[in-house]
């Protein structure tokens, strides 16, 4: 059992953070001076995410159905008071946008604003580990192939947080550095599951549900109508439909591949 521990560890590490530094590449050489208009293929990402794939994988472990409907309605209640309680606040915008904020608003800004994405990506990187331990802990090659289904579909999603947080005002290196740190919940998640399995897999299906709160609040409360006040300034919406329903498909097809292990 003790030799699987530092496989759980190095697999994790691959699953979060190296998904982050590959997703924070493939931002910077194909999507830089695109994140307006990417704003809409987050949005898909996010929503992809959480209703193809966290909700689903909740439903399929067996918990009481209703009480996981609780937690979804209460976690999706709660971050709308913590954003009430200005706890977390993502105030989606931009200087020169037609608002009148100070120079300097959106750094002032980025900080709240980009906690409650790296909070739910944070969770959904936990729960990440303790699947991967669990597949470790059954058979180790099975682990392996585990990580890399998971690092495939974590990719398309944490392109979607790096997005979100630099048009939230972060500069490139600290948005890289905050979404590097949320992908180390990928280690302690590994950690928890090998050393108390049994607890983390009851409770995983709730910390999904969660997660998805987050990421369903986030798409909704925030970037979409951020997407709605471009559109009445001028801006066409059938691109931003095209590009959400791009990042749902590449949930999709994540998803197929992360079921198909």
């Amino acid at each position: 059992m003790n030799e699987v521990l530092p496989m759980i560890v190095l697999a994790t590490l691959l699953a979060g953070v190296a998904s982050v530094l590959a997703a924070a590449w493939l931002s910077l050489s194909l999507l830089s001076g695109l994140v307006q208009r990417l704003v809409s293929l987050s949005a898909g990402l996010l929503l992809g995410s959480a209703i193809l794939n966290l909700i689903p994988e909740a439903f399929e472990s067996g918990a009481d159905v209703h009480a996981l409907a609780w937690t979804l309605l209460l976690g999706l209640i709660g971050f709308f008071v913590l954003e009430k309680l200005a706890v977390v606040r993502h105030s989606h915008h931009h200087e020169g946008d037609g608002h009148s904020h100070h120079h300097g608003h959106d750094r002032e800004e980025a900080g709240p604003g980009g906690l409650l994405i790296l909070v739910g990506d944070g969770i959904h990187n936990f729960a990440d580990g303790v699947m991967i331990a669990a597949a470790f802990l059954a058979d180790p090659a099975l682990g392996w192939f585990a990580t890399l289904a998971i690092a495939a579909h974590e990719i398309p999603q944490e392109i979607g947080d790096f997005i979100i947080l630099i048009n939230a005002g972060y500069t490139r290196g600290r948005a890289l550095a905050f979404n590097a740190s949320s992908g180390l919940a990928a280690v302690a998640g590994g950690v928890a599951g090998y050393f108390a399995l049994s607890r983390g897999q009851e409770a995983l299906p709730f910390v999904l549900m969660v997660a998805a709160a987050s990421f369903v609040y986030i798409a909704l409360a925030d970037l979409v109508p951020g997407l709605h006040r471009e559109t009445r300034r001028g801006g066409a919406w059938h691109p931003q439909f095209a590009l959400m329903l791009v990042g749902v498909a590449v949930i999709a097809l994540s998803a197929e591949m992360f079921h198909a292990h």
